[in-house]
């Protein structure tokens, strides 16, 4: 089995915020950010997996701070967790204003990428070679929140099945909504 290094797919993404990507607020827009998150992502998984992949699930979108116009945002993307025919990546980005000398930690999150062939089939993906303390910390966190996720799906199922639509809105009295 092929197993490749962490840093071999390591990417770092900087781009200036410029004025198109501004919001009625005059911030950047989101969309904006999680556009650059799934570009670096990408780039990161099918260096990795060297085959075209696709973004299965975006989880963990955290917003921390804004990102102002003029901004210089660096998205750091790294191979967090690989299974075998998927991969979890793992992004930071951070906005610097130069001007201000001041860099702040923006967005934070995780997005599960699958290696597929030419004809939409999985493929399977070489194995990670974990060097050092954080890179063992990192992989064992990607196969919490795989597990999680798994057994989240499972248990919503299971809840969705049991919904009595005909009496569930009788426990909404502190909703926001009206049943008519």
């Amino acid at each position: 089995m092929k197993y490749k290094k962490v840093s071999d797919s390591q990417v770092i993404l900087t781009e200036l915020m410029i004025p198109s990507y501004a919001n009625f607020g005059g911030k950047v827009h989101g969309g904006q950010i999680l556009s650059l998150m799934d570009k670096a992502a990408y780039v990161c998984a099918t260096k990795h997996a060297e085959n075209y992949c696709v973004t299965a699930s975006v989880s963990g979108v955290n917003f921390l701070a804004p990102v102002d116009v003029g901004d210089l945002v660096s998205l750091k993307a790294s191979v967090n967790y690989v299974g075998n025919s998927s991969l979890i990546v793992g992004i930071r980005v951070e906005a610097e204003n130069f001007h201000k000398s001041v860099t702040k930690h923006t967005n934070s999150s995780y997005f599960t990428f699958v290696a597929i062939d030419e004809k939409g089939k999985s493929l399977k993906v070489p194995g990670l070679e974990l060097t050092n303390k954080d890179e063992i910390r990192r992989f064992a966190l990607g196969k919490l929140r795989k597990e999680l996720k798994i057994a989240d799906k499972k248990e919503f199922d299971k809840l969705e099945a049991n919904i009595n639509l005909a009496s569930v809105h009788e426990n909404w009295k502190k909703e926001n909504c009206k049943v008519i």
